[in-house]
């Protein structure tokens, strides 16, 4: 007797890759002309006498027909030079559909009498938001259903506010991708949505604790910086709502929050380096009132768990955080008084507050723990998580009477992961692990994690994973690297289901943690900003020789990928070291720094001063222009390119990564590919909707195995296996 048995790993797609030279690949392509962009010559003069000539400055209209045309054709042009390979695509993206699980939900969480959880239903792009009263068996109670929001929009970008007594829901909502949402009110015990419409909103949606207004936080049109904080009550026209605070320092945004004992409402102002707090009586609101002035290279959040203190997670004179306490009464910095001390090892990354516990979020050498203190002595103990790489964080615990923590875990090669930790008994249980359809086998993939020297001795942490049985560390595989190095933001090491058709396609895969983030510390942060910069290309390019000089892939397989300010990174470095990448995926690129930061009537511009620099300071002018990539383009050759942008990107411009790219097309000496994808309809964080960004990923992952020269697709037969 015989029986079939599916083994997933010997039974997935395999991928043929052919050897043959580049050009011997482009010779293969259609024969179609690159659109050209006019050459129109402008001049940006700076306050230092110094002038550019920017040939493609007339790009930035978006009003501007020739404007549209130019970008269309470059759509164009990518579908016809990737028309070969639309089978492909599909059947990619079928693939890596197909390891979503549709009809899936999140892990309810208890607020109140109510378990509020998310679901999404099969083809459904986006979630719908559901509560229970009471208990998991009751019946279900759908809050808004994403799915009908979309109808009929190219995209949508929605959330949620609750009202504290559960009957009333705000929904904030953008079809457009420009970051300015419309707020709209349903009457959750009748079904009715309400009149009220409060448009042009952005930052954060603070119910007051009577249930009878909203505060909220309104953009620029032109900066899009969150300048005003207006209260809206329920009933009355938005045009009344009074302005609470407005944000005048031009270097500053303001942000909305609230405290865990849900007694405050808390006002942010803050630009990269620095901040200040106010907070608003959620019960009896008035005016706000300020924690501590605004200090350079200080920052400071907020909260409070009860009584007369408020807790303060800051880096004044710590740069690694420290938390202290301050009598509520009597806020300022005189009075704080340290909780957790600095410690030069150990950065602070987060705290949660019960009323027995607090959950403190840390982070040594680049790994997360989470430490647990009891308040009624000062004992402690941390959760052990057991991998060498590793993403571990609090999650969303509403419930200050309560000894059960909930935190996520996940790994390069663990899928998400809900766990509820009980901080009494120690006992962990876990509530979910994201489900992998096909097969999935954990086991069958390593990840790892090393430490590169950079060029001046720094050591860079970096996390790698590869599918066991096709992974030879030979130096004949191909790779894909990623970072990000901006902002104080790590990366961490996370788990993707589209990330498989990498791996078992033999790919390794690849994240630095170089400087600009903070996976090693406030100090990483400080050493990959402003006069530093460059330590975070000259990293991202030490981590790439490292995995060619050790094996780990081939030095003519080398892909490199980043977005935003990671798009910057690819920008810099594809200027730096062309010779090392085989191709590049730059995702929403910030490239034009120099011409951005000294344009301050757009956005990412004067608050954005302390993270790259102020032009109107000269060596700070300078040093941006000397790794500015669109202002470094040079006649050599470049890799194959891959950039994308959204036309309505509020963060970085589509502009931008338009202009690199006709300046790229104009100069650069080699046949490799050069695409530029708009989305039309979409922002900074591009397509909306599960399925749709799908997509895009399968584009960027067909972009690569193309160039590789990919021959065919070959399906293995099941194994055969006598019982």
């Amino acid at each position: 007797m015989q029986k079939l048995k599916f083994l997933s790993i010997s039974c997935i797609v395999m991928l043929w890759f052919a050897s043959c030279t580049p050009s011997e690949k482009q010779a293969s392509l259609p024969d179609v002309e690159a659109p050209v962009a006019n050459i129109e010559p402008y001049e940006i003069v700076s306050k230092h006498g110094h002038t550019r000539v920017d040939n493609y400055y007339w790009l930035k209209n978006r009003e501007d027909s020739t404007v549209i045309d130019y970008l269309t054709a470059e759509n164009n042009y990518l579908d016809t030079m990737m028309a070969h390979t639309n089978d492909f695509q599909e059947a990619l993206f079928e693939e890596m559909r197909g390891r979503i699980k549709e009809d899936d939900s999140s892990v309810p969480y208890k607020l109140d009498d109510y378990y509020y959880y998310t679901r999404f239903v099969t083809g459904g792009e986006y979630a719908i938001y559901c509560r229970k009263k009471g208990s998991l068996d009751a019946p279900e109670e759908i809050v808004v259903d994403g799915n009908e929001l979309g109808k009929g929009q190219s995209f949508l970008s929605f959330g949620t506010s609750i009202s504290p007594d559960h009957k009333l829901v705000a929904i904030i909502m953008d079809t457009v991708g420009r970051n300015f949402y419309t707020v709209k009110f349903k009457d959750l015990t009748t079904g009715k949505m309400l009149e009220d419409v409060i448009p042009n909103t952005r930052g954060g949606y603070q119910w007051t604790n009577d249930n009878k207004s909203l505060f909220y936080a309104v953009p620029h049109q032109s900066t899009l910086r969150n300048y005003l904080i207006k209260h809206h009550a329920l009933s009355t026209p938005a045009s009344s709502d009074p302005v609470i605070y407005e944000e005048k320092d031009e270097t500053l945004a303001v942000y909305l929050g609230k405290t865990k004992s849900k007694k405050y409402i808390i006002l942010n102002s803050g630009r990269t380096d620095a901040n200040f707090v106010q907070y608003i009586d959620a019960d009896k609101p008035g005016k706000p009132v300020l924690i501590e002035p605004l200090k350079d290279n200080v920052e400071y959040s907020v909260n409070h768990a009860g009584g007369d203190i408020f807790y303060i997670r800051t880096n004044l004179n710590a740069k690694n955080y420290r938390l202290i306490e301050t009598p509520v009464s009597s806020p300022g910095s005189a009075n704080w008084k340290d909780v957790i001390p600095h410690r030069e090892d150990i950065f602070l990354e987060d705290v949660d507050y019960f009323k027995d516990y607090m959950a403190i979020e840390e982070m040594s050498a680049g790994l997360t723990t989470i430490r647990i203190i009891k308040r009624a002595d000062n004992s402690e103990h941390s959760i052990n998580f057991g991998e060498p790489a590793y993403t571990a964080g609090i999650g969303y615990n509403p419930d200050f009477n309560t000894n059960i923590l909930r935190y996520g875990y996940q790994s390069m090669t663990t899928p998400g992961s809900t766990y509820d930790y009980n901080m009494e008994t120690r006992d962990k249980e876990l509530k979910k692990e994201q489900e992998v359809l096909g097969g999935f086998d954990k086991n069958n993939y390593t990840t790892e994690r090393v430490m590169v020297k950079a060029r001046d001795g720094k050591e860079v942490p970096m996390s790698i994973v590869y599918r066991n049985d096709m992974f030879k560390k030979d130096g004949t595989g191909p790779g894909w690297l990623y970072s990000y190095g901006s902002y104080g933001s790590s990366v961490y090491p996370t788990f993707s289901t589209a990330r498989l058709s990498l791996l078992d396609r033999g790919f390794i895969y690849a994240i630095a943690h170089i400087r600009g983030g903070q996976e090693m510390g406030g100090e990483w942060y400080e050493d990959g900003k402003m006069l530093n910069k460059k330590n975070t290309f000259t990293d991202f390019v030490d981590c790439s020789d490292w995995l060619i000089q050790n094996k780990y892939i081939a030095k003519d397989k080398l892909f490199a990928s980043g977005g935003s300010a990671g798009g910057l990174l690819m920008g810099a470095v594809v200027n730096m070291r062309p010779d090392l990448y085989r191709g590049v995926i730059a995702a929403v690129p910030f490239v034009d720094v120099v011409s951005t930061m000294m344009d301050e009537s757009i956005p990412l511009t004067t608050f954005e001063w302390k993270e790259w620099g102020n032009p109107n300071i000269q060596e700070e002018y300078e040093y941006m222009l000397s790794y500015s990539p669109y202002d470094n383009v040079e006649k050599k050759d470049y890799p194959n390119l891959l950039v994308t942008t959204g036309l309505h990107d509020s963060q970085v411009q589509y502009w931008e990564p338009a202009k690199w790219v006709a300046k790229l097309r104009a100069m650069k000496t080699d046949n490799n590919r050069l695409y530029l994808y708009t989305n039309m309809d979409a922002g900074h964080g591009g397509a909306s909707g599960r399925f749709r960004r799908l997509r895009e990923t399968a584009r960027e992952y067909t972009f690569v195995f193309d160039i590789l020269g990919m021959k065919e697709v070959i399906e293995t037969k099941p194994k055969i296996e006598k019982l």
